[in-house]
């Protein structure tokens, strides 16, 4: 039996608040299975469409998503932000919403999730999902190009019927798709 490409890596999973947030739990169990260490970071919103209890049963790790926490706690922990972003070995966002995309390529850092992304050195995969209107707008575009120019790696959505019920791309890709590209990104 073949070793994992995946066996050991550290992946930092960041769940965005998209519907598409009840694909995270396969995504992480998928990651486990093939041996990764998987650390899930969640924005506010992904806990409307997903629990942060869930995730952390799948990945055997607590959820990371409050920024600030009390004197005490900082005190007797690293910096949350600066340790995973040292921690991964890749980041992936999955789902990643219009909202997410928007704040990186801005540069923006209000929250746990997009102050790590804006502190990782490692490779980012972001999978952007949302309506096919999103997607195809023209602000949307120029910040995933303007990501793509600063070296983000991105999985295209999947066309297929959205959560809207209309037709079109924006689907996150399948969990299983999003970890054959996390493979080829790991083994590049």
């Amino acid at each position: 039996m073949a070793t994992s490409i995946l066996k050991g890596r550290k992946i930092l999973l960041g769940v965005t608040g998209g519907i598409a947030a009840y694909k995270a739990p396969l995504l992480v169990r998928l990651l486990k299975k093939a041996e990764a260490e998987v650390q899930v970071m969640m924005s506010e919103n992904a806990k409307r469409f997903v629990t942060p209890l869930t995730l952390a049963t799948v990945s055997d790790r607590p959820v990371y998503s409050a920024m600030w926490t009390s004197d005490e706690a900082i005190q007797q922990q690293d910096i949350a932000h600066i340790a995973a972003a040292d921690w991964a070995d890749l980041v992936v966002v999955a789902p990643a919403t219009a909202h997410c995309i928007g704040k990186l390529a801005g540069g923006l850092a209000d929250d746990l999730l997009s102050t790590t992304l804006i502190t990782v050195t490692c490779p980012v995969l972001l999978c952007p999902s949302m309506s096919t209107s999103m997607v195809q707008n023209p602000i949307v575009m120029e910040n995933l190009a303007r990501l793509k120019k600063h070296g983000y790696r991105f999985l295209e959505p999947e066309a297929g019927e959205l959560a809207c019920k209309k037709v079109g791309p924006g689907r996150l890709p399948e969990p299983e798709t999003i970890v054959k590209e996390i493979e080829a990104l790991l083994a590049g």
